[in-house]
């Protein structure tokens, strides 16, 4: 069996810039179709979607950004923190 150096033995998945392969490809799609929407009727709803879905599929070290506000969310507003105070 062959070992290759790059990326992880080539068992990690595809990323491009900052997003993963799949979240490139319909982003690309997006900004085409907002674009050509823009172009031909003004409405700009289109081209901010795409833009809001290209900054939540943010990928860094195999966490997203709609990942990260999740666990925030999960920690800040609906988990349950359990403190204990000791007399030292």
């Amino acid at each position: 069996m062959k070992t290759y150096l790059y990326p992880q033995n080539l068992k990690a998945r595809a990323n491009l810039w900052l997003w993963s392969l799949r979240d490139f490809v319909i982003l690309c799609a997006a900004v085409l179709v907002s674009t050509v929407i823009f172009l031909n009727s003004g409405i700009a709803l289109p081209a901010a979607l795409a833009l809001c879905f290209g900054f939540l599929t943010i990928r860094k070290d195999d966490i997203t950004v709609v990942d990260f506000l999740g666990y925030a969310v999960r920690f800040f507003l609906t988990g349950q923190q359990y403190f204990e105070w000791r007399e030292p």
